[in-house]
């Protein structure tokens, strides 16, 4: 399958979001944000209390925690989270200009008017191929809060790296319209 488009984070320019349709099948360059539950509460609590700084417009956080990687290997097994455990701290990250999540699975369905409002994206990679998603990573930087191990703070470098529209900037939802297509 030949994607349709090409993203490369951060976003130089989030114009290009507008063009995404639900069910393209797009690929992803450049540096991707990774975070999961504990590490989106301390960032949310550490913004308020100015222990920590960090410019989020134009990028996108993977929902990931990763495996230790292999010898020789930049990352293990990196396959997505369930997105929808971090529903309730989306809004937050999107009013700090946030243009894109990623992760697995259905998204709450209010979630879609926030990617209208926002102009924002969320992107489905496929679960259950960590070891496959590895190959895409050229690098990984820790950011902060190393303790955390696979739930820490930090970036990946990727090249070529999968993901379908989920949600795109009209708010339309995949799951929702695929289950429109299924015969019941």
């Amino acid at each position: 399958m030949k994607p349709v488009a090409k993203l490369s984070f951060p976003l130089e320019n989030r114009e290009v979001l507008r063009d995404l349709k639900v069910g393209d099948f797009i690929t992803l360059d450049g540096w991707l944000l990774c975070a999961r539950d504990a590490t989106h509460r301390k960032i949310l609590s550490s913004l308020k209390d100015r222990s920590f700084s960090f410019d989020f417009h134009n990028q996108l956080i993977y929902y990931l925690g990763p495996t230790p990687a292999p010898p020789g290997m930049v990352i293990g097994s990196c396959g997505p989270t369930t997105a929808s455990r971090m529903d309730i701290y989306l809004e937050e990250f999107l009013a700090l200009g946030l243009a894109a999540t990623m992760g697995k699975g259905k998204r709450a369905s209010a979630l879609r008017e926030l990617h209208r409002q926002y102009q924002a994206v969320y992107l489905i990679t496929f679960g259950g191929v960590g070891a496959y998603l590895s190959q895409f990573v050229q690098k990984m930087e820790y950011l902060a809060w190393k303790d955390l191990g696979p739930e820490a703070l930090f970036r990946i470098k990727v090249k070529d790296f999968p993901a379908i529209v989920g949600i795109d900037t009209l708010g339309q939802d995949f799951y929702e319209l695929s289950s429109a297509l299924t015969p019941a």
